[in-house]
C-alpha cells in the first residue's frame, strides 16, 4: 500500500507555489525534460515519482510525459491531488498512473468554499477513481475546529465506507508551520477518535500520521479478517513486513487490496528524503 504518508520512494519537487510566491525562497523554476526528471529519480535510488501541489491535473499533459519515461525506467507512478478531477482527465491518465492520493479536506461544503473549492466535485472525482480502477487512498488533515467533529467526521468516513471499505483512510495531525501559526496542533487523541470513527463506518484500513509512536496500533496494517500485524510502522520505519509474495496474509490466506511488491525490497531513509548533495546541474553535467 503506497501512500505518500506512510512510505514514498521519490518524491522530488523542483519548484512550488509557495517558491514562486515568495521572494524568500531558496529554490526557482528551471528547464529540466522528462529524460532529465527520471534520471535523477533513478541516481537518487527512487522507486515511486509523483506529480503534486496544487492541482496536478492542470499539468497532466507534463506529467504523462515524465511518466511514460518513468514507467519505462521501472519507476511507480503516482498523483497526489485535491481531488478536483473530470472523467475525461482521468480517463486520459489512467494508463500511466499507478497510485492516487487525494486530500479530502473536509466533509463541509462551507469549509471547501472557504478553501476556494467545493465539495462535491471531489466527491465525484473520488467515486470516479475507484469505479474506472485506480488504486486510490484518501488523506484527511484533522484541524482543531474546523473538520475535527464527531459528525463531520462520520459523514467523511461514511462516504468513503460507501464507496469501498477497502478505501485506506488516512488522518494526519495538523501542525503549526511556515505563516500558519493558529489553531492548536492536533492531538494524538483527536487522530484516535478520527479512527474509531472510520472503524465504525465500515472502513478496514485507516492509518494516523505525523504522530510516530503516539498512535498505538493505528501506523500498522493487520489483515482484516484474522488480524495479524502485515505491516509494522514507526513513522516513514517499516518494521516488519509480513506479506506472501501474493499480497496475502500468511496466517488466513485473505487477500490484501494494495499495490504489493513479491518481497519488501528494502527502504531508502527512514525519515523525509533529502537528496544526496548532487544538484541537478551536477547531472546534466555528468550526463552530458
Amino acid at each position: 500500500m503506497l501512500g505518500c504518508d506512510l512510505h514514498c520512494g521519490y518524491c522530488q519537487n523542483w519548484v512550488t507555489s509557495q517558491a514562486l510566491r515568495d521572494p524568500t525562497a531558496t529554490v526557482g523554476p528551471m528547464r529540466v525534460t522528462p529524460a532529465e526528471l527520471v534520471r535523477d529519480a533513478l541516481r537518487q535510488r527512487g522507486r515511486v515519482i509523483v506529480s503534486t501541489y496544487n492541482e496536478p491535473l492542470i499539468t497532466s499533459e507534463w506529467a504523462m510525459a515524465v511518466f511514460k519515461e518513468a514507467r519505462a525506467s521501472g519507476l511507480v507512478t503516482g498523483f497526489v491531488s485535491n481531488g478536483n478531477g473530470t472523467p475525461e482527465v482521468l480517463e486520459y491518465v489512467r494508463p500511466w498512473v499507478d497510485l492516487y492520493k487525494v486530500d479530502l479536506k473536509s466533509f463541509d461544503d462551507r469549509h471547501y468554499r472557504q478553501l476556494g473549492g467545493r465539495l462535491q466535485p471531489i466527491l465525484d472525482t473520488i467515486r470516479q477513481l475507484y469505479e474506472v480502477g485506480f488504486w486510490v487512498e484518501i488523506v484527511t488533515l484533522v484541524i482543531p475546529g474546523f473538520n475535527d467533529s464527531n459528525d463531520e467526521l462520520a459523514r467523511l468516513a461514511e462516504f468513503l465506507s460507501g464507496v469501498s471499505c477497502d478505501i485506506p483512510w488516512h488522518v494526519t495531525a495538523f501542525h503549526k508551520d511556515y505563516k500558519m501559526t493558529d489553531p492548536e496542533n492536533t492531538s494524538a487523541e483527536t487522530l484516535i477518535r478520527a479512527a474509531e470513527i472510520g472503524k465504525k463506518a465500515g472502513l478496514r484500513y485507516i492509518y494516523a500520521g505525523n504522530l510516530p509512536g503516539q498512535v498505538g496500533d493505528l501506523e500498522n496494517t493487520r489483515c482484516p479478517n484474522c488480524k495479524t500485524l502485515l505491516i509494522e510502522r514507526f513513522g516513514y520505519l517499516i518494521l516488519g513486513y509480513h506479506l506472501t509474495p501474493n499480497g496475502c496474509c500468511p496466517s488466513c490466506g485473505s487477500s490484501i487490496p494494495g499495490k504489493w511488491a513479491p518481497a519488501f525490497q528494502g527502504q531508502i531513509t527512514a525519515r523525509p528524503f533529502v537528496p544526496s548533495t548532487h544538484t541537478l546541474s551536477d547531472l546534466f553535467v555528468l550526463n552530458s
